[in-house]
């Protein structure tokens, strides 16, 4: 089986630490959406075409947004809150408050709904991560 995606090689590191936009919210109980919104990011890009957290919508405690591309090419803007995450728009920075979508609890749930790519890539790295391990306990 082929995957893009080398599980192996996850960092857990995602450069916000040595930011001081975010020095504030260390120790607080107050979740920042938009730190959120990079973990996301950081955990399923390899299984997408291209996702990043909006620039241009307003991204604050409670909301942020995510621009994903699928590898069907198709294009979302997702929304992040307490409630879970759910498709606002087909195009990357478009947030229609008239768009009535679900909500997903994670976002392996919404992307395995919209993308069988996405589904097929995860299914890879996860064989490919089974895989590592079953050789790394016959060592």
């Amino acid at each position: 089986m082929e995957t893009d995606y080398n599980p192996m090689e996850l960092s857990s590191n995602t450069g916000f630490e040595e930011d001081p936009e975010y020095k504030d919210i260390e120790g607080t109980d107050v979740k920042d959406m938009r730190l959120e919104a990079e973990a996301v990011v950081n955990d399923v890009l390899f299984a997408v075409s291209n996702m990043f957290v909006s620039k241009n919508l307003p991204c604050a405690e409670a909301v942020a947004y995510i621009n994903v591309e699928t590898r069907e090419r198709n294009r979302y803007c997702l929304e992040l809150t307490e409630a879970g995450l759910r498709v606002v728009g087909y195009a990357f920075d478009q947030a229609d408050d008239g768009l009535q979508t679900a909500y997903h609890e994670t976002v392996y749930s919404l992307l395995d709904s919209l993308s069988p790519a996405y589904r097929e890539a995860f299914g890879n790295a996860l064989l490919q991560r089974l895989e590592a391990l079953k050789r790394d306990g016959q060592s």
